[in-house]
């Protein structure tokens, strides 16, 4: 019996490792940047702090980004009607 733990021992743990290893790749894929985080609290707006509250970061900062990339091409459509 001893000798069956000795033998099982490191192939599970070898087994637990990679599992890690996983699970470890798979949280540094969702992991966001320092800066976006501070971004996002000085300028999210109310709806997008609830969308925090409710669904997570992921989606309150996908949220935030199109509202950015909205106000973003509005401000060169302005200019360029400006421009004309």
């Amino acid at each position: 019996m001893q000798g069956l733990a000795v033998v099982l021992f490191p192939v599970l743990l070898m087994l637990f490792a990679l599992a890690m290893e996983r699970v470890e790749f798979r949280l540094r894929r969702l992991t966001v940047r320092e800066q976006e985080v501070e971004e996002f609290l000085d300028q999210a707006s109310q709806s997008e702090v609830a969308t925090l509250a409710s669904d997570g970061f992921p989606h309150a900062l996908a949220r935030f980004n199109r509202r950015r990339r909205r106000s973003d091409d509005g401000e060169d459509d302005i200019q360029a009607r400006r421009a004309s």
